[in-house]
């Protein structure tokens, strides 16, 4: 049995990752970015993981996703639910992950056709 991902055409997906960067697409991308099927944002104002602020999190009320995958760099990490509490009570659900692993989910909930946002952090 063969397994591969099926995606529509014109939507984004993760097409590799490596130490310090991702790409999309085809399109290297070594700053915090957010993914969505329809567009890439490289204006997040988030640097890293440790310095993430409410208004970071803020940033994908915009947006109206089902659910935001947070990509933390290398290491597994989880940022205090204060943090993400707007997109708690808008029913979004905030999932943390190493970036390999938020580029996999991404891609699958993408196929899926999931209202899903990446947003890729880097060491």
């Amino acid at each position: 049995m063969k397994f591969h991902l099926s995606v529509n055409p014109g939507q984004n997906i993760f097409t590799a990752h490596g130490e310090g960067y991702v790409q999309v697409n085809q399109q290297r991308y070594e700053q915090p970015i957010i993914v969505t099927p329809e567009q890439v944002l490289t204006d997040w104002s988030a640097r890293s993981f440790a310095a993430l602020t409410e208004a970071d999190f803020s940033h994908f009320l915009t947006l109206k996703p089902e659910v935001v995958i947070l990509g933390t760099g290398s290491q597994h990490r989880f940022a205090h639910p204060q943090l993400y509490r707007a997109l708690s009570a808008a029913g979004i659900a905030v999932e943390f992950m190493n970036t390999p692993a938020a580029c996999r989910t991404y891609n699958i909930l993408t196929a899926e056709d999931r209202k899903v946002v990446a947003g890729i952090l880097f060491e």
